[in-house]
């Protein structure tokens, strides 16, 4: 099965750590795609740009409007995201608990993919 990995982390407190240990996470995160890759998980996924370039659309009285930048109502932004291969939930969870910006505040949302709309 396959299970979606999304990485959020408040932008301001990702850009307020110090460049070494910004460093080190992504070192360490670099390290944890390589071992994914190499043990047949790993599906795909990206890093995202900053949020400050995102473009939202949404309908209004039958109209898709544009707006700059993202509008959830949330502290965090999607970071990144990784699709991974995993027998069950738990496996998946098992990766998730390692992706390193968990230990500078950043969460990981863990979802199934659904095989009925799998490209």
């Amino acid at each position: 099965m396959q299970y979606m990995l999304m990485c959020c982390i408040d932008e301001a407190l990702w850009n307020g750590l110090p460049d070494g240990e910004r460093d080190a996470v992504m070192n360490d995160y670099n390290a944890l795609i390589q071992e994914m890759v190499t043990s047949g998980h790993y599906r795909g996924g990206a890093r995202l740009q900053s949020v400050d370039s995102a473009t939202t659309l949404r309908e209004q009285s039958g109209k898709v409007v544009t707006l700059d930048g993202p509008f959830a109502e949330s502290r965090e932004q999607l970071g990144g995201f990784h699709v991974v291969e995993c027998r069950d939930l738990d496996e998946a969870l098992g990766l998730a608990r390692r992706i390193p910006p968990l230990r500078v505040g950043g969460s990981v949302e863990v979802r199934p993919v659904d095989p009925a709309y799998r490209l």
